[in-house]
């Protein structure tokens, strides 16, 4: 389920300079978590073991159940539905499309026994496109993949006070379904959770009206040279600082924003602006950090395995907290991506910089513990689909403990024998 992230740089040196068109697949493979390739070029898609589908034998007998670990918090997990529009941005990447719009999944805790039917993990459209999108659409059952079982219901009752909030901003192609074992983990622990699909920027993600919007981000990234490729990734990350900082406005009633979003604001109350933190996988990584960059109700941060295209101010984000998590193989210090270490000496205040070994850039989201259940590994990436999940979950839960909600996380600390893939770095 990795990309060909073994052989190729996700950023900074690359190994190939050959042709324009392979350098710009290659610096596509430093933001995309998927086999994006441009027409032409010679670069390798993963193998069929490592695809998200199950092998082909699942066709001919019970299609498989999938299923997200249940969440660890005290809390059940409410979940709703939202469809933001900024009025006040165009779309970058479909101008004559007119507003800039979102797709928000906010989950929160809720009390046990209430709320109606399980909610949804993806539409069937959006699981053909991402199967479509990753190359392998006969390997699994669309229907099966969007199928997998959740633990969040929706019209859950909310458990009343004033909750931290987290939003979340998935990998470049990909649906924010895929942070969906992370998400329940927070809201179950006492948080809302602001999950978000940013428009043109996945394979596919369904908008009000019958409307699915697919990828014109990548189209644009990819018709540029090496140069105009990096500068259009880090558009992504910037863009979506943006889109966080609006979510934020609206969540909270903040702003004085234009449009209706009366369903947005109901939330206002049961969040506690003073306790905002940002995290995303990949490129959404790297949008957290720019969004704390020029949002300071953004308390804290966590970038997943991605690569900073927009980097860190030279003057760091005024020395609120950071952790860098990412596979070992492609962020250990003195690995292709530069921009680690760049960044890393910008950060100002409480920081962490996170490897994990036998981890690969997938192993954040949800896509390897599905895969376990189907009985498909990597074995470029051997990390067990059940450890991955409890890294991400463990880690990213004891870091948002740590500084939105002040409880000390010895977790943090240092090496901890439970988890001897996680290793702490000291460049």
């Amino acid at each position: 389920m990795n990309s060909p992230h073994r052989t190729h740089p996700r950023t900074g040196r690359l190994r190939t300079r050959g042709a324009r068109r392979a350098a710009v697949a290659l610096l596509l493979a430093a933001a995309l978590p998927l086999p994006v390739v441009a027409a032409g070029t010679a670069v390798a898609t993963p193998a069929p073991s490592a695809a998200v589908a199950a092998p082909a034998p699942h066709r001919a007998t019970t299609a498989p159940h999938l299923e997200l670990p249940r969440p660890t918090g005290p809390f059940a997990v409410g979940r709703d539905t939202l469809h933001l529009t900024d009025t006040r941005r165009r779309d970058p990447w479909m101008p004559s499309a007119g507003a800039r719009e979102l797709m928000v999944s906010v989950s929160y805790p809720a009390h046990r026994g209430t709320g109606g039917a399980t909610a949804p993990y993806m539409s069937t459209k959006e699981a053909r496109l991402f199967l479509e999108g990753i190359k392998h659409a006969d390997a699994l059952p669309p229907e099966v993949l969007a199928a997998t079982r959740t633990h969040a219901r929706t019209g859950a009752r909310p458990v009343d006070g004033a909750h931290p909030l987290v939003v979340l901003s998935p990998g470049f192609t990909l649906n924010r379904a895929t942070l969906s074992l992370l998400t329940e983990e927070l809201a179950s622990r006492g948080y809302v959770v602001a999950l978000v699909d940013h428009a043109y920027e996945s394979f596919g993600t369904s908008f009000p009206g019958g409307r699915t919007l697919t990828c014109a981000a990548c189209k644009a990234v990819e018709k540029g040279s090496e140069s105009a490729a990096r500068k259009m990734i880090a558009k992504v990350a910037t863009g979506r600082a943006a889109d966080i900082r609006f979510v934020i406005d609206t969540l909270t009633g903040a702003g004085g924003r234009d449009g209706d979003h009366s369903a947005a604001r109901r939330y206002a109350s049961l969040i506690d602006a003073r306790r905002i933190g940002a995290a995303g996988h990949s490129i959404g990584g790297n949008s957290a950090a720019a969004a704390m960059a020029t949002d300071r109700r953004v308390r804290a941060g966590i970038n997943m395995d991605g690569s900073f295209f927009a980097p860190v101010p030279r003057t760091g984000l005024g020395g609120r907290p950071f952790m860098m998590l990412g596979s070992l193989d492609g962020h250990a210090p003195g690995s292709d991506d530069t921009t680690w270490p760049r960044d890393w000496r910008r950060l100002d205040g409480w920081k962490r910089w996170l490897t994990v070994r036998d981890a690969g850039h997938f192993s954040f989201i949800d896509v390897p513990v599905l895969a376990a259940q189907l009985g498909v590994s990597d074995p470029s990436a051997p990390l067990s689909g059940k450890r991955s999940g409890e890294i991400t979950r463990d880690y990213v839960g004891a870091f948002f403990d740590q500084h939105l909600r002040g409880i000390p996380q010895p977790l943090l600390a240092g090496p901890s024998p439970a988890n001897p893939e996680v290793t702490f770095q000291r460049p």
